[in-house]
């Protein structure tokens, strides 16, 4: 197929090639509305679709990687595309956001280049899914764990006189202490959390906290972790979240469970963006 220079094609995921390859994705569009298809070599199929050069190639990625409602637009896309693919398909392998190439060819010979570790990772992860956990403190104003139990309704304290130098640096000190104490508390309560549910899944990812600016959410995030569990366990691990969800406020946390999802976190060998200056290069 020649190249079609305003377009490059967005590859989505990569998959065994089987005649359900690419089934169940007639009606499902891609991060720019486009239609999806798959792409063979090797018995690898990777489910690709184009989008305008304009916004996908080096220039228009620099422009919009700032925009974040573009970068949600195009993740829920792209997490559209795989959640397809994988209702139809025992694995898929999530590629890299914003993974494109100039043609079919370059798609072809990136499945050659990687075969050897696209096929060690299907097999695997076939049969296993991804779960994300993540952990937030239960926050007043701009963050911070409150003590545990209800709030105090004891009335405000009557006016001190003023103190000195020294007992103002004592209670500063003890002031700093009680605060990290209470976020020790708060991280040990965290890592038991990670603890319990690791022995539950066959491998673990731990991710940076997310800045509350960027999510919206009050409170500091303590545990941002992705976990591979085998479908036949997944019910377990719902369940274990849900008893650790559930005693977690005690320790001033909150605990969000998400997925099932496509192992996003454990695909190994994925390649990077190929630049769209050299893709389809002979």
């Amino acid at each position: 197929m020649n190249p079609d220079p305003a377009e490059l094609l967005y590859a989505y995921a990569v998959l065994r090639d089987t005649p359900a390859a690419a089934s169940g994705l007639e009606t499902v569009t891609g991060v720019a509305g486009e239609p999806v298809r798959a792409v063979r070599d090797g018995g690898l199929a990777a489910l690709v679709g184009p989008v305008p050069a304009a916004e996908f190639d080096e220039e228009g990625l620099r422009e919009r990687l700032e925009d974040l409602a573009w970068l949600e637009h195009v993740a829920r896309g792209h997490q559209r595309v795989v959640d397809a693919a994988s209702a139809g398909a025992p694995c898929v392998l999530p590629l890299r956001l914003a993974t494109v190439y100039r043609d079919e060819e370059g798609v072809r010979r990136m499945l050659a280049a990687r075969h050897a570790a696209f096929g060690a990772a299907l097999d695997r992860l076939a049969g296993r899914a991804e779960w994300g956990v993540k952990i937030h403190t239960v926050a007043e104003g701009t963050g911070g764990a409150p003590p545990p139990g209800p709030p105090s309704r004891a009335r405000p304290p009557a006016p001190r006189a003023a103190m000195s130098g020294r007992d103002y640096l004592r209670r500063r000190a003890a002031e700093r202490q009680a605060r990290e104490e209470e976020w020790r508390h708060v991280d040990e309560a965290a890592r038991g959390i990670h603890a319990a549910l690791a022995t539950l899944a066959e491998e673990t990812r731990l991710y940076p906290p997310q800045n509350p600016r960027l999510t919206g959410r009050p409170g500091r995030n303590v545990l941002n972790a992705a976990y591979l569990v085998p479908r036949e366990r997944g019910a377990a691990f719902t369940a274990a979240v849900a008893g650790l969800a559930g005693r977690a406020p005690r320790d001033g946390l909150q605990v969000e469970l998400t997925g099932p999802w496509a192992p996003y976190s454990f695909v190994t060998g994925e390649p990077s963006r190929e630049p769209a200056h050299e893709a389809g290069a002979p």
